[in-house]
């Protein structure tokens, strides 16, 4: 509490140092509609240019401490197709919306409490990005090449943070948007301080998340003996098991039985101990989203179909991912007054948590991004990759078996850490490649375990212990 209360000090002095920092005056957000308090930041929001005729909507905030010295973070939710002002308005952002959907409230864990906040929605035709020729196939190194363009673009509007240290937090799909995109910036041109990046709940590898889901499922009781059996029965031999890409077309069968457990019983697939709001219906960006995370068992799937609820497929706008409510947030970004206060243009359609137009067109490059990362540390930059231990679409176990196969040497052994004097999670270090567990979160750590993911982001961006 002590440091938030300086923060607040120092704040009022840093407002005035950030006036000549920022250089993109038509693009700063001067009031918001439904709020009631007068914010220690200043925030920008408008347009980043890509690739020629593609834009990329941003949000950026600056620092409650120090915007001249505290780090730029970049903020990239995942999908692919899916919108980072969910980030912003329900995870780490400095306000999230009321129920009401028409104010908004502080939060108190919010990232730009020590750091300046970059939310970048993309790609083009998530949110409020958009392309001139309405074209939004996509794919993984295109995302890459456009995200890197953006930040270029993102400097020549602020260029006063360029001597900031800068780091990309990625979630979910963007466990391929983060590293794809650090490689870029480790190696290119532009001249950015870049010091590290990290993932949450991320896929970092498509074999690694099936075959471990499996594992998890098994063990947290949603099985039972039968299926277990013949899975192990029909999937594995004296070595090992392989639920992922079998042969055996009764492995096969069992292993969709098994997702379909997870994923179309009315389980929240991500906190298994969290109930499932709004029904089970679900928004068809993001049955897109969960055919990319299953490539491989889709392949023969027809006899078990995931999403087998019986909801028509064209679910109407505006409804989001299995279990999960954003009825406030989309009430709220979608209000006339907002958008101009955004500075949207009146031209774009309602903005939308997903898209289906872009998931359903993305195609994937990347089975596993073991070769970026090995890069990525050769370079010298750090790397986090934390998850909440009750998510299922990017369990915990695919994640640090993705950490523990990279052959690198172990320098801290897998031990607890600490938050508010309780254990907070579980963590193990691999020279600067960190794994990190957060106890009884789910997929969206910071907002089901706002303290210790402030705690875990502090740690990260200072490089001081867990």
């Amino acid at each position: 509490a002590a440091m938030f209360a300086a923060g607040l000090f120092v704040c009022s002095l840093a407002a005035f140092q950030v006036v000549s920092r920022a250089q993109y005056a038509p693009d700063e957000v001067t009031h918001l509609p439904g709020m009631s308090f007068k914010p220690n930041y200043r925030q920008w929001s408008g347009h980043l240019q890509a690739r020629p005729g593609k834009f990329l909507h941003y949000w950026f905030v600056t620092s409650q401490r120090d915007p001249v010295k505290d780090p730029l973070v970049l903020w990239l939710n995942g999908g692919p197709g899916c919108s980072s002002l969910d980030g912003f308005l329900s995870e780490n952002g400095p306000f999230h919306v009321n129920d009401n959907g028409a104010t908004v409230y502080e939060n108190t864990f919010s990232w730009n409490k020590i750091a300046n906040v970059l939310y970048v929605e993309s790609p083009a035709g998530v949110g409020y990005s958009y392309s001139d020729d309405r074209k939004y196939a996509t794919d993984d190194d295109q995302v890459a090449d456009d995200n890197y363009k953006a930040l270029q673009s993102f400097f020549a509007k602020f260029p006063n943070f360029t001597q900031n240290e800068f780091f990309i937090f990625g979630e979910s799909y963007g466990g391929i948007y983060a590293p794809t995109l650090s490689l870029r910036v480790a190696t290119g041109a532009a001249k950015i301080n870049f010091k590290g990046f990290s993932v949450g709940n991320g896929l970092s590898s498509f074999e690694l998340n099936d075959q471990s889901l499996i594992y998890f499922g098994y063990y947290h009781g949603l099985f039972g003996e039968d299926l277990w059996r013949d899975l192990n029965i029909n999937c594995c031999d004296k070595e090992s098991c392989d639920f992922y890409n079998t042969s055996s077309a009764q492995c096969n069968t069992l292993v969709n039985v098994a997702f379909g457990i997870v994923y179309s019983s009315g389980l929240n697939e991500y906190a298994l101990y969290l109930d499932c709001e709004g029904g089970r219906r679900f928004h068809r960006g993001y049955q897109r989203t969960m055919s990319h995370l299953f490539t491989n068992s889709r392949k023969h799937q027809d006899s078990h179909k995931k999403f087998s609820d019986g909801v028509s497929p064209s679910a109407s706008v505006g409804e989001v991912p299995p279990c999960i409510n954003s009825t406030a947030q989309l009430n709220w970004l979608n209000r006339g007054d907002v958008r101009k206060a955004l500075h949207i243009p009146d031209t774009l359609p309602p903005w939308d948590i997903c898209s289906d137009v872009v998931g359903g067109q993305y195609r994937n490059l990347y089975p596993t991004v073991k070769d970026v990362y090995l890069k990525l540390v050769s370079l010298g930059l750090r790397a986090l990759v934390y998850n909440g231990d009750t998510d299922m679409a990017c369990n915990f176990m695919g994640s640090q078996w993705f950490v523990e196969h990279l052959g690198l040497e172990a320098t801290a052994n897998y031990q607890t850490w600490l938050h508010d004097n309780q254990i907070a999670g579980f963590y193990e270090q691999f020279g600067n490649i960190t794994f990190l567990t957060v106890k009884g979160a789910g997929h969206m750590v910071p907002q089901w375990a706002p303290g210790p993911a402030f705690h875990m982001f502090q740690s990260f961006i200072t490089n001081s212990s867990y």
